[in-house]
């Protein structure tokens, strides 16, 4: 049986730059011209409500977040989409890995309007067997309900399972559910530093296309468990 690989979309194969953009730029200035605010006003009241509503449901949701501060946050991103950008190594890898049989999902905390525009401005849909939406299942990622939804909807063994993801809180929970191999990503905003090695808590990736000789590695000792 092909192993099954899940990616994180954004800050994973999918630049995280337009996320920091919309959220730490361009939402604040919207924000404050609508409100009438000024710009460091506005600033502050945002961040504070990133900040009790971080790794939740609604963290990641257009819809609450329109209602929440009145403005269109899903037609901002239209607005900006043309900087929407696959990670470097991106469609590479995806290619090898379907060539080479395994099976990939990719498994995001966006919403699914957020989603839908991601995909249909990077041509990647096509080499996912399932896509999912925290928004479909009810649980961010970060959430242990969302492992057990998901495996509910799709039924796939963790201990086979690699899953690649730029959020320690969302890899720490997934190594609860008990998924065996975890990546991390170095640089997830091509805007920001790189991520150094020994300050992350599990292994991680400069390039994604890394992972191929990874999952060599992998299906050998596995090859060499079964001889064995």
């Amino acid at each position: 049986m092909s192993k099954i690989v899940m990616f994180d979309m954004d800050g994973t194969l999918l630049d995280l730059s337009f996320d920091d953009f919309i959220w730490n730029e361009c939402l604040p200035e919207r924000h404050a011209k609508i409100h009438q605010l000024p710009l460091s006003e506005s600033k502050e009241k945002l961040y504070q409500f990133y900040q009790s509503h971080r790794h939740t449901l609604v963290w990641y949701s257009s819809t609450y977040w329109t209602k929440t501060v009145g403005v269109d946050v899903l037609k901002l991103q239209q607005e900006f989409q043309s900087k929407i950008q696959a990670r470097s190594g991106c469609i590479e890898l995806l290619q090898q890995l379907k060539e080479q049989g395994y099976i990939c999902w990719l498994v995001t905390n966006a919403d699914r309007a957020s989603l839908r525009l991601k995909l249909d401005n990077i041509a990647i849909e096509h080499f996912f067997d399932v896509i999912i939406s925290s928004e479909q299942v009810g649980y961010a990622k970060e959430d242990i309900n969302f492992w057990q939804e998901l495996q509910r909807l799709h039924p796939f063994n963790p201990d086979e399972t690699i899953f690649i993801d730029d959020t320690a809180t969302v890899l720490k929970t997934a190594e609860k559910f008990g998924i065996q191999h975890l990546f991390n990503i170095s640089q997830p905003s091509s805007l920001k530093d790189i991520k150094q090695h020994q300050d992350l808590e599990f292994k991680t990736l400069d390039r994604l296309t890394e992972l191929l000789s990874i999952l060599n590695e992998i299906d050998r000792k596995d090859n060499d468990v079964k001889i064995a």
